[in-house]
């Protein structure tokens, strides 16, 4: 059983270059430690309505935004009950997307999964052949967009391009590490439901979940006999377009954070945001390929996450052990028993750069004596 170990806030500030949480700037973190004020007051509204209208003109779109406490994962579960009868397909190529198949089923919905190997990314013309070839009818397309335990970007561009050739499938997309960070045209490309986290990408704490949905999405709730209560979109959406607030108790302070971090975000712009992050994701990717290969396949690289194989042996956990130690600095190791060792992960999201990506790799240099 575990045993208490108690707190003791005297630890040592890492920086932080794992897959999430991520780095928050210092003016994000202040704007939590207001005055606690009522989630039914007019500065609810006035807060609520600010993060919600600032986030669609970040990301561009028409469609609705809900933002709730809770982590991304909350619509995995929402996105199904609301939006699934009975099929859904789920193509997984790593940790995540297969255990968004995995809640599909424990919510007991009938899960067609399209298998890929860790470090192959989902194609198109695979979605295709199985919704042509297929006798069912799916509900629901369901794709990760940046599988983080393979640092493999899906192209969920052309493949919500497929599924919109099938108008009663909807097309929902785990954007949980990437969106904020790695540009996407969610209007322009069928995307029905797509969420993320905030500790990701946005580089805002933890604690709050980010889900664009579309009118289809939301007239296709309506029209069957149970959604999620919680996640639910016509709950949420109505209770916003009545009130401007959430329809139960929010976080407050973690959404003051988010408002002062969004008016960030919306200065730099979301093609300015996306171009830096792939400036250092070509940084990450170059330095890799130098010292030792990058483990997804060529051409389909996250922008966010950097899958890094470990061809050259070192030891990871000692590695990672020592430039925390030494450096203060933490980068994660690969995901789970099968890649734990084989590869490990750096995480270039939120507020790095390139010159803050190359410090991390001066000093796993200097600790791996590459």
């Amino acid at each position: 059983m575990t045993k208490k170990s108690e707190y003791t806030d005297d630890y040592p500030d890492k920086t932080l270059y794992i897959p999430g949480p991520t780095e928050v700037r210092d003016d994000v973190i202040q704007a939590m430690a207001q005055p606690m004020f009522g989630h039914r007051m007019d500065r609810m509204t006035d807060l609520y309505t600010t993060i919600v209208e600032d986030t669609k003109t970040f990301l561009g779109t028409d469609n609705d935004v809900i933002i709730l406490t809770g982590s991304g994962t909350e619509f995995w579960e929402a996105s199904t009950l609301n939006l699934v009868d009975e099929n859904i397909l789920v193509p997984t190529c790593g940790s995540f997307s297969e255990r968004h198949a995995n809640v599909a089923e424990r919510l007991g919905k009938d899960v067609d999964r399209l298998e890929y190997e860790w470090g192959q990314a989902i194609k198109p013309e695979d979605i295709r052949a199985e919704l042509e070839s297929s006798d069912k009818h799916y509900d629901v397309v369901a794709t990760v967009m940046n599988e983080s335990s393979t640092g493999v970007r899906n192209p969920i561009e052309e493949i919500g391009d497929v599924v919109a050739e099938y108008p009663d499938t909807y097309f929902v997309v785990d954007a949980v590490s990437s969106l904020g960070g790695d540009y996407v045209d969610i209007d322009q490309h069928n995307v029905d439901v797509i969420f993320a986290s905030t500790q990701k990408a946005f580089a805002m704490p933890p604690g709050l979940t980010v889900c664009v949905v579309s009118d289809d999405a939301y007239d296709r709730e309506i029209e069957k006999e149970s959604a999620s209560w919680y996640g639910g979109f016509q709950r949420c959406l109505d209770y916003y377009d009545r009130k401007g607030q959430t329809h139960s108790t929010p976080a407050i302070p973690i959404m003051l954070a988010y408002r002062k971090q969004m008016k960030h975000m919306l200065e730099e712009g979301h093609d300015g945001r996306d171009q830096r992050h792939r400036e250092m994701a070509e940084y990450t990717r170059e330095w890799a390929r130098d010292h030792f290969d990058m483990f997804p396949e060529e051409g389909y690289e996250s922008q966010t996450v950097s899958c890094i194989e470990n061809t050259q042996g070192i030891d990871v956990a000692g590695t990672i052990e020592e430039v925390s130690e030494k450096y203060d600095m933490v980068f994660s190791n690969g995901y789970g028993s099968a890649l734990g060792e084989e590869t490990f992960r750096i995480g270039h999201m939120g507020e790095h750069d390139v010159e803050s990506i190359r410090t991390l790799t001066d000093a796993i240099e200097d600790v791996a004596d590459l």
